[in-house]
């Protein structure tokens, strides 16, 4: 898939006061470890469901804590911006709803390793049945003067010819309340957190395979 843009950026456009609000929510709830898609559905399993091999697995590839959200108004603010990141970067997916919100911590050496965002498996059954992840929406919501590391990264190289790696920083999602949407088969991670707390929403948005 040839793409002009592999992300698609709104810097700063969500005010200080809707990412306190955001996160005072989120941390009124109970987070738990963070797992991932190899290991099944984010916010349907726990860590502790997982298999002794699973959890082995799982320390070498991830390391944070989410909460799941699904604030009706979340999602009325982000989907405009998806909605137009869509358009304007050129992809045009077709896509129908959003799963709910993940509102994820990193701390300290908390990292995500190289990963993308679609499962191997479509639901089955449920309101995301035989829908793919498309579109991932990411958004920054603590200051970077708060937290060193934790940049997030996109690896290009299986996008594009030639041979090494294509690594690109997203610099645009440092400043707080900035939002980046891109396809959700972009390999991407974020790095390891260095010193204090980074706090970012994760949403996917799903539509009907690509044929």
């Amino acid at each position: 898939m040839l793409l002009n843009y592999h992300y698609w950026y709104f810097s700063n456009v969500l005010d200080e006061n809707v990412c306190n609000k955001i996160i005072r929510e989120a941390n009124r709830l109970k987070d738990q470890k963070a797992i991932t898609g190899h290991t099944g559905r984010q916010s349907t399993k726990k860590f502790k469901d997982l298999t002794k091999e699973q959890k082995t697995r799982l320390k070498k590839t991830r390391n944070s804590n989410v909460v799941w959200l699904n604030n009706s108004w979340i999602y009325e603010l982000l989907h405009p911006y998806v909605k137009t990141a869509n358009v304007n970067a050129g992809w045009n997916f077709q896509w129908e709803r959003s799963e709910p919100i993940q509102f994820t911590k990193y701390k300290l050496n908390q990292f995500y390793d190289w990963h993308q965002d679609p499962f191997l498996d479509l639901p089955k059954e449920g309101p995301f049945m035989g829908l793919t992840r498309k579109l991932s929406t990411v958004v920054t919501l603590t200051d970077s003067s708060e937290y060193e590391g934790g940049e997030l990264e996109f690896d290009l190289r299986n996008l594009s010819e030639g041979t090494g790696n294509n690594i690109i920083t997203c610099k645009e999602i440092l400043p707080r309340g900035s939002i980046v949407v891109f396809p959700s088969h972009i390999w991407h991670r974020v790095k390891p957190v260095k010193k204090g707390t980074r706090y970012s929403l994760v949403m996917w948005s799903n539509g009907k395979p690509f044929v």
